[in-house]
């Protein structure tokens, strides 16, 4: 099978797991703290399909991948009601980094395959076509597309998750101004993530992956990945 479709196969299947556990960690998270609706609305499913966000998590990876850059989206996103939360500003932090968190889980647990197959690998690459394609191939695509989205996703920019810290510094009167701006922040984040790369001549994204899930995806696998 050509290499080509073979990358497009293992990133698909290392994209997936990584958005939808990182979706369900964020109802899970609401769910502990008291809130039922992602359980009500059926979103605490490991079910793909439940999940599936037509943009983000079919056409937005798809065009990354063909564009050979870094491979993020997004899925729908959980639904919750932090006014189920004893305490809605910790809440909200909590549900926020709850999917970077199990982002960086995923990433840890490739990583820890990796190192156990590592003293093997080097025969077992040779002599088993399937095992290199999933040591040389899948396993860093694994860890790298986990670190990316958590690396992405931490940013303190709305709507993405590292701006539920502001529920903890902004005034409680100032809070509803706060989720009325996210609530339409999606459109001009990928507008900004599209185009910047193709008008400017520094993509500010591609330089901050690199230097924090690039790097640290070098310090985790036993094998330099990028």
């Amino acid at each position: 099978m050509d290499d080509t479709i073979i990358y497009y196969i293992c990133s698909i299947l290392a994209f997936v797991p990584a958005i939808v556990l990182h979706e369900v960690a964020h109802g899970f998270a609401a769910y502990k703290l008291g809130d039922p609706t992602a359980k009500q609305s059926g979103r605490l499913s490991l079910n793909p399909l439940k999940h599936v966000d037509p943009f983000g998590t079919v056409i937005l990876p798809l065009l990354l991948m063909v564009a050979h850059a870094p491979i993020f989206g997004y899925a729908k996103p959980v639904p919750y009601n932090p006014a189920y939360f004893k305490n809605r500003r910790t809440g909200d932090v909590i549900v926020g980094f709850a999917g970077p968190a199990a982002n960086l889980a995923q990433a840890a647990l490739g990583s820890a395959v990796a190192w156990v197959l590592y003293p093997m690998a080097p025969q077992l690459v040779q002599t088993s076509e399937p095992f290199a394609y999933f040591y040389l191939m899948f396993l860093p695509l694994y860890v790298l597309v986990n670190l990316y989205l958590m690396m992405f996703n931490i940013l303190p920019v709305p709507p993405l998750d590292g701006s539920s810290i502001y529920a903890v510094l902004i005034p409680e009167r100032h809070l509803h101004v706060y989720y009325e701006i996210e609530r339409y922040a999606m459109p001009v984040l990928l507008i900004l993530l599209l185009v910047v790369p193709y008008v400017s001549p520094i993509d500010p994204i591609s330089i901050y992956m690199d230097a924090t899930a690039g790097n640290l995806a070098n310090l985790m696998f036993p094998i330099r990945i990028s």
